[in-house]
């Protein structure tokens, strides 16, 4: 009778804190992607004025984005920890609270980071008409895309972001929402 099942019984139902999913990422951040757990830029929003987005920190700390607009992405600074948050979308989480200030939407377009964005606008037909709206945690083109690097990819990246405001409608968002949530338990984000 006293054979320790009472005190393994709750944890059958609400795990440990270290395995309920928020906390995970802060665990093992002190393990495998040592530094700030969070990564906060400045981002495009609506109307095309900036924001700071907030997301789990995927990559190593640099103290200024030398990246160019039409680089690839520096995947040598991506952790290990990174890959994992990144192929599972759970580096976007803390931007519920972006959605929470106002600054973003749960779907929309989304949010390009600050310096290229003044780029795209000036470079990529239609990029003003996609910050109509909010941006997104998730959105149309980044189901169909992923992650763009390119100014032809953002040139595509555009017109489904554009498609998608233009459409606008429960539909289009309960298709958004099945296909993000396929992409996390798939792990097939990049």
């Amino acid at each position: 009778m006293w054979d320790g099942w009472y005190r393994k019984k709750p944890f059958h139902k609400y795990p440990p804190l270290p395995f309920n999913s928020p906390s995970v990422p802060l665990v093992f951040n002190l393990f495998f992607n040592q530094g700030k757990l969070f990564f906060i830029q400045k981002r495009m929003g609506k109307n095309c004025e900036f924001f700071f987005a907030i997301k789990f920190r995927t990559m190593t700390s640099v103290k200024e984005i030398t990246r160019k607009y039409d680089e690839p992405i520096e995947t040598t600074r991506i952790t290990p920890l990174g890959k994992v948050l990144r192929k599972m979308r759970i580096d976007e989480l803390p931007q519920i609270l972006n959605v929470l200030v106002g600054d973003m939407s749960l779907i929309g377009p989304r949010p390009d980071y600050y310096v290229h964005a003044l780029e795209y606008l000036e470079n990529v037909e239609g990029y003003r008409e996609r910050h109509a709206i909010r941006p997104g945690i998730t959105g149309l083109s980044q189901i169909r895309l992923g992650y763009v690097e390119t100014l032809e990819a953002t040139s595509k990246k555009t017109s489904i972001d554009n498609y998608y405001i233009q459409n606008l409608g429960y539909i289009i968002e309960l298709k958004i929402i099945l296909n993000t949530v396929l992409i996390i338990f798939r792990g097939s984000g990049k």
